[in-house]
């Protein structure tokens, strides 16, 4: 009689035991369950048809990348740490981004200072090299901002939804796009038949660029202009001779110069100004040369740079 008595008060207290087992087990998936679905700390960005994984909470942002430099002045983010020019941050841009930590030099990011930063988000350019993302990425998620100026307004919209800036990012966009619509109402009918080209110094050589790169659209795409044959063609950054531009014979140009791009400083552009067959274009002959309306440095595909742009070149065609 004891025991059966043993036996059954066994089989009640093994029963008893899984069934809190059981309950314990059910109990911690669900909190796992709940810790994956409602406390990540991860976010997916969605980004030029590219997804990438991020701290949920972006913090510190280094803009390692002119044009997110920009995107950052533009909807004043304060970046911990942006590239630099001779070790100092753009002339342009110093004072929207001060405070920023120099991580090195344009396409020479310093991986040290890099890290010293802790970002949690690199936005880097599409134009570096493979082994830079590589090193980048092994320090936080690297985006690689678009150097094409018709990205403007992802590129735009990335920061705004890095920085919390939404809504200002929109709205940048927004009062552009008006701005533009405008101007092109406002430009007169005698001047849509003009050629007008886009011009940047470098080493002491002229370059054009395509219609999608760099201030081509906000000549050729926002403010209508005919886009000329030499910038359809190009693929790239394509130098263009003296004798081929005067074989083109623009009727208006903007000129790009900035000194760190050329070795011989200001005395490489009064060369291109005074020389004989630049002089022969109309352009030059009608007083239609007007150099650096905006920053020399400035990326020319960003909300900062079309903004400035599109009010310099409308005031100087409207001359």
């Amino acid at each position: 009689m004891k025991m059966k008595f043993f036996w059954i008060i066994g089989i009640v207290l093994m029963l008893v035991a899984c069934g809190e087992n059981e309950g314990s087990t059910n109990t911690e998936a669900g909190e796992a369950k709940g810790t994956d679905e409602g406390d990540s700390t991860e976010q997916t960005i969605t980004y030029l048809d590219e997804s990438y994984t991020t701290p949920k909470d972006v913090n510190n942002i280094i803009t390692a990348s002119l044009e997110s430099m920009e995107d950052a002045a533009a909807l004043g983010v304060k970046p911990v740490g942006a590239v630099t020019i001779a070790g100092e941050l753009p002339d342009y841009l110093a004072d929207d981004l001060e405070g920023a930590e120099s991580i090195g030099e344009k396409m020479e990011p310093n991986y040290e200072s890099v890290l010293s930063l802790k970002p949690d988000v690199i936005l880097g350019s599409s134009k570096h090299q493979d082994d830079v993302v590589e090193q980048l990425n092994k320090i936080a998620p690297m985006i690689p901002y678009s150097h094409i100026a018709t990205d403007w307004k992802d590129n735009l919209r990335l920061m705004g939804e890095l920085s919390g800036k939404d809504a200002e990012a929109e709205q940048l966009i927004t009062d552009y796009e008006k701005d533009a619509e405008d101007a092109k109402e406002n430009i007169s009918d005698d001047l849509q038949d003009k050629d007008v080209f886009v011009i940047r110094v470098r080493n002491g050589s002229l370059f054009v660029y395509p219609a999608d790169v760099y201030l081509n659209p906000v000549i050729y795409e926002d403010l209508g202009f005919e886009v000329p044959e030499v910038v359809t063609g190009a693929k790239a950054q394509e130098e263009i001779s003296l004798e081929t531009l005067a074989e083109i014979n623009p009727d208006v140009i903007f000129l790009q110069y900035e000194n760190s791009e050329n070795d011989n400083k200001t005395a490489a552009l009064d060369k291109i100004l005074e020389d004989p067959i630049f002089k022969s274009i109309d352009a030059s002959k009608n007083d239609k040369v007007f150099v650096n309306e905006v920053d020399p440095l400035a990326q020319g595909g960003t909300a900062w740079s079309k903004e400035r742009f599109l009010d310099a070149a409308v005031e100087k065609l409207s001359e």
